[in-house]
């Protein structure tokens, strides 16, 4: 799945922070930024949890497990629990093997949603009980929207609250050139009829608008899934777009050949895309960003999820020689400002007095700062100081997040593997290189009916 794929760009991406100073506290309470009054209002009030401990099993490794931990010991610290992280980069196999025979870590960090879910229904996971939804809906931008993705069906078929996401990224952005925007006078729009039209006074200008790469190998095609997932948050409700996950409407719908079709405007226009569009489907996505480089440029905007930058040239400085903004929605369609992305969940496989301590942890501002300081960490928690982020661009993909008024998980991670990382990566290389939007659409529908 694409997740996956993104695994190895985004550790290579994150830089870690301090050293933690003889294995515990990385920054001492007072220093900084970071939430210390209500820090020390949840110390001041923790159980005493000395002698019991807590083991957490997850897809992280190095760097991220060292900042992961040096986080955790804000809890130790606090309850006197002793806290345990495992890294594994087999972990969608090994936790599936260990619950199933009994033996699961306390709690497990799921880079899927639709693993927490299968878990969920087979009765291994712990649900969190309506507190906690409800913390989650009041305290999260978008709230109702990270409910839902920790919402599964229980094995009587109930649905229950089991997964509190920690970690998520942004896929919604545009990246651009500052100074060749300035030189060219253009400037950033704030809606998607804006983005078009923009779009059409470059072409008018002789720019080319859009460097867009749908290479990757046997993955060809998945980043014009994101382009469609995109569009579809931009053009109809967000219950539709989960009525599509779920092919409650076929993927030959009406409105999906809509979102098919705009992305179309971009990807099937050879004024609107650098080589034209027959380049599409061939460029490679990790040298597709170069065009905004060149000079000339041979493109002005790529639209791409956060982790981009790793395939930048080395010298590029986010904020000053690249930068980005919010892929914006359309004001006639009043649809708010959606954000699609991915993101790591929290769940209990296994829970204890010392666990469910953990969790309810996890809500407080500092579990989420001590990340934001050292790595490449995004919160939707409206409760955080954004001025202990990394840098800049974290802070603004933070507030794009907060600004969210519905989040929504990448919808082709959320299909059955034969769909999301099979026929749609495929249709999509088809559609780019020649085939209607209803004939591509109407092949992934029918390999999803073969399923059935």
């Amino acid at each position: 799945m694409k997740t996956k794929l993104y695994a190895g760009v985004a550790a290579a991406a994150l830089l870690a922070g301090p050293a933690l100073a003889d294995g515990h506290l990385v920054f001492a309470p007072g220093e900084g930024d970071f939430s210390w009054d209500s820090y020390n209002e949840y110390a001041a009030n923790a159980p005493d949890l000395s002698g019991q401990s807590v083991t957490v099993f997850g897809p992280w490794l190095s760097p991220e497990d060292e900042i992961f931990s040096s986080m955790l010991a804000y809890f130790e610290e606090a309850t006197g629990a002793d806290v345990t992280y495992t890294g594994s980069d087999g972990f969608e196999q090994q936790i599936v093997i260990d619950a199933q025979a009994g033996s699961p870590p306390n709690i497990a960090v799921f880079p899927q949603p639709g693993l927490a879910a299968n878990l969920a229904e087979q009765g291994l996971l712990s649900p969190l009980g309506p507190d906690a939804a409800s913390w989650v809906a009041d305290n999260y931008a978008a709230g109702s929207s990270w409910v839902d993705l920790g919402t599964y069906a229980n094995a009587e078929g109930n649905d229950e609250f089991y997964g509190f996401f920690y970690n998520v990224n942004v896929k919604s952005l545009v990246w651009y050139v500052p100074e060749n925007f300035e030189d060219a006078g253009y400037e950033i729009p704030d809606t998607m009829e804006g983005l078009i039209a923009l779009s059409e006074e470059m072409i008018a200008n002789g720019d080319t608008p859009w460097c867009i790469g749908l290479g990757s190998g046997p993955a060809t095609g998945w980043p014009a899934t994101d382009w469609v997932e995109d569009i579809m948050l931009r053009t109809q409700t967000p219950e539709t777009y989960d009525m599509w996950v779920s092919n409650e409407i076929p993927f030959n719908d009406p409105k999906v050949l809509e979102a098919i079709e705009t992305f179309g405007m971009f990807a099937k226009n050879d004024d609107m895309v650098a080589g034209g569009a027959a380049a599409v489907g061939s460029t490679d996505f990790r040298d597709s960003p170069a065009g905004l480089f060149s000079s000339p440029p041979q493109c002005f905007m790529h639209r791409q999820a956060s982790f981009i930058p790793a395939f930048m040239p080395e010298d590029v400085v986010i904020g000053e020689d690249a930068d980005f903004f919010y892929f914006p929605s359309f004001a006639e369609k009043d649809l708010g400002n959606p954000v699609l992305g991915g993101g790591t969940l929290l769940a209990v496989t296994d829970a204890s007095d010392a666990t469910m301590e953990l969790m309810n942890f996890m809500q407080q501002p500092i579990a989420h700062e001590i990340m934001m300081a050292q790595t490449g960490f995004l919160t939707p928690h409206s409760g955080v100081n954004l001025d202990t982020y990394k840098d800049a661009a974290l802070r603004g993909q933070g507030e794009i997040l907060l600004n969210a008024t519905t989040f929504r998980f990448d919808a082709s991670d959320l299909m059955p593997g034969a769909i999301g990382a099979g026929t749609f990566w495929t249709g999509m290389v088809d559609y780019v290189g020649g085939a209607s939007a209803e004939d591509a659409a109407t092949a992934i529908q029918d390999s999803w009916d073969a399923l059935k």
